[in-house]
């Protein structure tokens, strides 16, 4: 079984690697090269989608944006060979998805859409929720590879199904790392002790993995990226674009702070730097 990966970013490198360490034959693609090099010899880089693909039985992608996932499956779709399964586990549009799972058929190729969402941490641990849109039968044939990188593994529906079910979890994400963050704004203002407010809410009912791995991050003002401000954002854009009149007043909300801080220049910051847009803002 040989799998091609495309994207070996923040993300895209853990999860290629799982796959390596389980046994698989992978030969992995970047627009960077020399981040692919950097999993060599256990991963096999190559400079070319071409390359990458040709031979491949699954093809997985993980980049950044729905325009460089048009442009990828534009060129893989040239190039895979009949019968391959194709897997595009970058948060996306849902719109796109069902295009290119129409495009795939019409060329004797299937496709999955599978974003995922644990951050870095998750990608680190293998502990991954993947959300998967497609054909339920195409799915369980990918379900084992799956299992490699994630630990909850939920088949959504039709294609576009997976992206929908991805946004709809960044939805809650912006509700709850704004309540974190006013939390702590307010506690701050308050005059309470930040790590000791912080430990009320890990141990309680109002705890979340956004507390538990960004809130101490936002006390200290600690914001390397697990998941950057651009790639949120552009999640946030996707959310607000696909919802048509539903009114989501968090998800506009959180997309205005996040649109301000990557116009100052935090679009390459961690999601916690949101803290910044109230405290340069609101106090």
């Amino acid at each position: 079984m040989k799998i091609a990966w495309i994207g070996t970013g923040v993300m895209g490198k853990p999860m290629a690697s799982h796959l390596s360490a389980a046994g698989y034959q992978i030969t992995a693609f970047n627009r960077t090269f020399e981040k692919a090099k950097a999993l060599e010899p256990h991963i096999k880089a190559v400079e070319t989608i071409k390359e990458c693909v040709k031979d491949a039985d699954f093809v997985f992608s993980i980049v950044g944006y729905p325009s460089d996932v048009e442009e990828t499956y534009k060129e893989v779709m040239k190039h895979a060979k009949k019968g391959a399964i194709l897997v595009d586990m970058t948060t996306s549009s849902p719109t796109l998805a069902i295009k290119l799972y129409e495009d795939a058929w019409k060329l004797g190729l299937r496709m999955l859409d599978a974003p995922v969402t644990g951050g870095d941490i998750g990608a680190i641990n293998a502990t991954l929720s993947i959300m998967v849109g497609g054909d339920k039968e195409v799915f369980e044939t990918v379900l084992p590879l799956l299992k490699v990188m994630g630990k909850t593994i939920t088949y959504m529906g039709k294609a576009g199904s997976g992206m929908h079910a991805k946004l709809a979890n960044q939805t809650v994400i912006a509700g709850n790392i704004i309540g974190i963050t006013e939390a702590l704004v307010y506690a701050k203002v308050k005059g309470l002790d930040l790590e000791a407010m912080l430990g009320v809410i890990t141990g309680g009912s109002a705890n979340s993995w956004q507390a538990q791995y960004n809130g101490a991050k936002m006390i200290n003002k600690d914001y390397t990226p697990g998941f950057f401000v651009k790639h949120y954002l552009k999640d946030l854009k996707l959310v607000i674009e696909e919802k048509k009149d539903l009114k989501l007043a968090g998800v506009e909300y959180a997309c205005k702070a996040y649109q301000i801080l990557s116009d100052h220049g935090f679009q390459e910051s961690g999601t916690q730097s949101i803290i910044e847009y109230y405290l340069r803002n609101m106090m």
